[in-house]
Formats: structure tokens, sequence, C-alpha cells
């Protein structure tokens, strides 16, 4: 059993991940950005300090990729030159994938949410996914495999160890 409070950790090379992306959306198409940061939210972000939960990523009319919703948390130490915890971010992306993502997100229904972020060696990266979001019937659906599949293993461990 986990323990009391326990935060889940990212996977490793991770500074954040959505899990909670693959819950709501179907992850359609996958891309990594770069992404244009403050020296104070580099910071942070080495520390772990960001949440991707609510993040979204929009369009703009000039061609344009921004992020959205990201929490950076400000960096203590920088007091004065701190950043705005929650301040729009541009995405770094080659134009096809700009022009992709826009053709893409045209038709009804589909978003861009961010699903982890990283370091690739000294730039910070995000990885963007096209989704389209899941109905109720598909959320408890997911739920009922996931608990499946655990009485499964477990299951199957049981009569490995011979009980």
């Amino acid at each position: 059993m986990a323990k009391k409070g326990s935060k889940r950790k990212a996977a490793p090379g991770d500074v954040a991940t959505n899990r909670q992306a693959s819950f709501r959306y179907h992850l359609i198409d996958r891309y990594e950005a770069g992404i244009q940061l403050q020296g104070s939210e580099v910071k942070s972000l080495r520390a772990g300090r960001v949440q991707l939960k609510d993040g979204y990523a929009a369009l703009s009319p000039d061609g344009e990729v921004w992020l959205h919703n990201v929490h950076i948390a400000p960096y203590e130490p920088a007091s004065r030159e701190n950043h705005e915890p929650e301040r729009p971010r541009k995405l770094l992306l080659h134009r096809r994938e700009i022009d992709r993502l826009i053709g893409s997100t045209a038709e009804k229904g589909l978003t861009i949410v961010p699903t982890r972020m990283y370091f690739k060696g000294p730039r910070a990266k995000v990885e963007i996914a096209l989704a389209r979001g899941k109905d109720v019937g598909d959320k408890r659906r997911a739920m009922r495999d996931r608990d499946t599949r655990r009485e499964i293993e477990r299951a199957l461990s049981e009569h490995a160890r011979g009980r």
C-alpha cells in the first residue's frame, strides 16, 4: 500500500508528467516542442515545481502556439526578478508542424494538451499531444479495464507463489 501523502514521481528524466491527459483524452499524435522561458522559470523547472494538469496549447491568429494554464511555481531565491506562475508561454515548433496542428485543430473536438515536460541537454522541452476528449462511458470503460487487468495480475502472482 502506498504511503499516506506520498507523491508519485515522474518518469526518469521527466520534470513533470500529465497523467490525467490519457484519462481525459484519446491522444492521437505527439509533438516535441521547445518552450520559451525566463531564467527563474528554468530554475523552478529544474527543482520540479511545475504542474501540467490543467494546461492546454492554443494557436494564435499569427501562426504561433502558446501554452496556457501551466503552473510553474515562483523560484524563491529570485525574489524581485520572479515570474508570473501561470503566464502564457510560447512553444517553439517547426512551421510544418504548426501548419499540421492548424489543420488538425480545425476539426471539431480536437485540442492540444501537454503530456510531459523534460530537459533534453540544457533545453527544456514539452511533449504536446493532439487529443480528442473522452466521454463518460469511455472513462468508465478505462477504469473497468484497469481494474480487471489488476485483478488478473494479482491472480497470476498468487498462482505463481503457489497459494
